[in-house]
């Protein structure tokens, strides 16, 4: 059973920086494509960022220069650095993993960004 476990969230000042995590359990995280999504009040969810098994990554234009994915597949885990965090990055974040052709969801992790 593929399960994701996301932590990390909460609430930061304007310019401040988190780092969110995503435990991967029941499969081999080498082979997934892994990826960040958040979702705003009233809005879909979108992509954040993206990293490929051989660890190819892409990222919305809104977060590019701010924000890194990586993984570490000893571990089963997936980051997001989030730095320089603006108020619109406010939203609940979600863990996605691509795993032979099947979608896998995490439960989300609010993040607040306000002074």
């Amino acid at each position: 059973q593929v399960q994701l476990v996301e932590s990390g969230g909460g609430w930061v000042q304007p310019g401040g920086s988190l780092k969110l995590s995503c435990a991967a359990s029941g499969i081999a995280l080498r082979f997934a494509t892994m990826a960040w999504y958040y979702q705003r009040p009233g809005k879909e969810r979108e992509l954040v960022a993206r990293i490929t098994g051989g660890g190819t990554t892409n990222y919305a234009d809104s977060v590019k220069g701010r924000f890194i994915i990586s993984r570490d597949n000893a571990k089963s885990t997936l980051y997001l650095q989030m730095n320089s965090l603006k108020p619109e990055d406010s939203a609940v974040y979600y863990c996605n993993c691509n795993y032979y052709g099947t979608n896998y969801w995490g439960q989300g992790t609010q993040v607040t960004v306000s002074s």
